[in-house]
Order: structure tokens, then sequence, then C-alpha cells
């Protein structure tokens, strides 16, 4: 019966302090369908933060208003257009199937064929069929992505537009797209915002994910609201624990909330993790403090075996080295100057492991010359996993 259950984007037993978000995102997406303008969203924040599970309740909420709603996870490993395609065509399909089916839902697939040739004459790895459907030749195939995808966007949303419905597209871990899809991505939603056509993004990312959007175009800034998903408040933080343990005829006492509060600082996937072992440490209905502590030991080890471990996994030694000292230098945004310093070497030399680290997603710039964790509390797993100083 225990409530709690952390997971990589698992819809938490109660989803507190993000009414904000999800009320905005539920207004952006009725304006679009009734044919007003609205600006898109990216969610920005640290890994474990409840950006995926914002996300996943975003898409079923356009699902519910009545939108053509595309959860999709952008992968280091895979193109843009290849996770984008099979959703389109999907969306196409379904307008054709309708009773009035169009002659822009015919554009759109034709327009669609276009690209997906343009692009198999390129790279030779798609293959979308829709029966007899001839390309519209001239038309997203020109073999620039940014002219193509825009292209397509148009005719997609004007085939939306005719059936008075409308498509959200809801895209996860924004920042593993490259700088140059990312700004085709970027062209192709302002194309549509233009012309006033139902089509609105909806993304999640880590910070790094507005440098990037301002870095391949210049009016990302405008073009899309950029809420901040941080750690919950303290009176949220403590809803998010009771409310599901009050449920199952349980408390927690004031004291172990407290604990609780402190070892998290109020991030969500901690909460989860902290929730589930303090239940199953406690022997009576209500959860103390004392259970805490006696969990504390289990909790951690979980979490290094598993949650950090994972990531630590992945650096190179000279880049585990980089982390440990800026761990080093206490919780917050540090100086990669100082970390270079540590180091004993040039922060010229040290600029391709930094590179290389945000790259991976293991930390990030929130200003010129700062860097930082984007995985909450690593800084103290890393001075577990590596005990002693390391010097280059």
């Amino acid at each position: 019966m225990n409530p709690f259950n952390p997971g990589a984007g698992t819809q938490p037993p109660e989803l507190s302090g993000r009414d904000k978000v999800l009320g905005d995102a539920e207004v952006a997406i009725s304006r679009v369908l009734a044919g007003r303008s609205a600006q898109g969203q990216i969610l920005v924040g640290l890994r474990g933060v409840g950006k995926t599970v914002l996300l996943n309740r975003i898409w079923a909420q356009a699902n519910q208003l009545g939108a053509n709603a595309v959860l999709i996870e952008a992968n280091e490993k895979r193109s843009l257009p290849s996770l984008l395609l099979p959703e389109l065509r999907r969306i196409l399909i379904s307008l054709d199937l309708r009773a009035s089916a169009s002659d822009k839902v015919k554009k759109g697939m034709r327009v669609f064929r276009s690209f997906t040739s343009g692009l198999r004459l390129k790279h030779g790895e798609f293959e979308f069929e829709f029966g007899n459907v001839e390309p519209e030749r001239g038309s997203a195939d020109s073999g620039d992505l940014e002219v193509d995808l825009a292209e397509l966007f148009v005719a997609v949303a004007e085939a939306a537009q005719d059936h008075k419905t409308s498509i959200v597209l809801c895209i996860d871990e924004l920042q593993n797209i490259s700088e140059v899809e990312f700004g085709a991505l970027i062209m192709a939603v302002h194309k549509t915002t233009q012309r006033s056509l139902p089509l609105l993004l909806i993304g999640a990312g880590l910070p790094q994910i507005i440098a990037l959007a301002g870095k391949s175009k210049s009016y990302a800034e405008r073009l899309f609201l950029y809420p901040e998903i941080g750690p919950l408040r303290d009176e949220d933080a403590r809803q998010a624990l009771e409310k599901p343990v009050i449920q199952e005829n349980a408390s927690f006492s004031s004291d172990a909330l407290d604990l609780i509060l402190e070892q998290t600082q109020g991030y969500p996937y901690f909460l989860q993790e902290w929730g589930k072992e303090a239940w199953n440490t406690a022997v009576g209905p209500t959860i103390q403090a004392e259970d805490i502590r006696r969990a504390n030991p289990l909790i951690l080890r979980n979490l290094d075996q598993n949650f950090f471990r994972m990531r630590f996994s992945r650096l190179t030694p000279s880049e585990q080295r980089y982390l440990r000292e800026l761990a080093e230098l206490g919780p917050g945004p540090q100086r990669s100057g100082d970390i270079a310093r540590k180091l004993g070497v040039s922060t010229r030399k040290v600029g391709p492991r930094r590179d290389a680290l945000v790259k991976k997603g293991m930390i990030y710039s929130p200003a010129h010359g700062d860097v930082a964790f984007t995985v909450p509390l690593f800084d103290e797993f890393m001075k577990r996993v590596m005990p002693d100083q390391v010097q280059s």
C-alpha cells in the first residue's frame, strides 16, 4: 500500500505546486483551438524536478480538450524528423478518415510525401506511404531542413485548421536536439504562428536549452515562454508527502517532514524516494523523524547505485575529476576558472572537458563563466564516490 512511486517521469500520487504551469498550458491550448494566437512554452529545470511529469500531464490535457497532441522524447541517436514524421503522418491519416476530408488534408499528404522524398534522397532512411498520393512538387523538397520543415508544418497545420482542430507538439529532452535541427524547429513553429495556424509547441529541457534557443534564432525569446520548474516550496512539498499517506490512514510527524525537506531540498523526485523508504521503515501509522534517520543510509545507497551512478558511469576519468572539483567548491554555480585552478590547468585547457560535460547534460552555464550541476545533490554524491580531492 506504499503510495510513493519514484521513477523517470512517473506520475506522483499528489502533483503539488504546479497549478500555474498546468493552467497556463491549458489556456494556451484552448486559445489555439479557438483560432487565437498563443505563445508556446518550454519548461526549463534540472533533473528530478518533474518536467516530464508535467509534459505528460499537458499532453493528456491537450487530448482531453480535443487537440491532436503529439508526445515524443528527443534522442541524441535519432534525428528530429525521424521522431516527428510518424506522428504527423498519424494526424493526417486521422483527418483524412473523417467524412469531411478536405483538399487541405490531401495537400498536407502531398507535402508530407515531398518532405520524406527529399530526406530519403539525402539520408536514405525514410519510408512513409500514403497509398497513391503523389508528392507536391516544389514544396518541402529543397533539401534545406529549415525551409522544408516550415512548409511541412504549415501544410499540416492548415489541414488541422480546416477541420477546426489543432496540433500540440509536446517534446521532452529538447537539449538533445542538434543546433541545426533546433533552429529548423523554431523556424517552423514561427511560420505557423505568423499565419495564425493552430500549432503549438510545448517542450521541456535542461537549463542550457535557453541559450540554445537564443543561439539558434534571435526571435525564440519572444516565440516561447520559459517557465522555470524548480524545487517545491515547503508548503507544496509537505502536501506532496502528506496527502498520499493520509489516504492510507497514516501520517508524518512534523519533525519527520522537516527532516525530509531538509535532505531533499524540495526536489520532487527525492521527495518520492524519501517518502517511499520512510513508509517502508516506519512501524506505526505515524512516520517519525527516527524512521527517516533509519531510512537515510538505504536511500542514499539506492540513489548512489542507480540515479547518480548511471550518470557518473558515462564520464571519462578527466570529466569525473572536473565534477569532483566543482563539488568541492560547494553547491550552486561556480566559476569555471576556479575549477581549472583547482585542477592545476588553464581555463582554456579545461574548456573541452567543460563543453563535453554540457553536451552530456551533467552541467550547464547559468551565466558567462559559471557552471553548475544539472542534477540536484550530485555534488554530495561526488564527495561520497570520490572522497579524496583529486589532482589532475
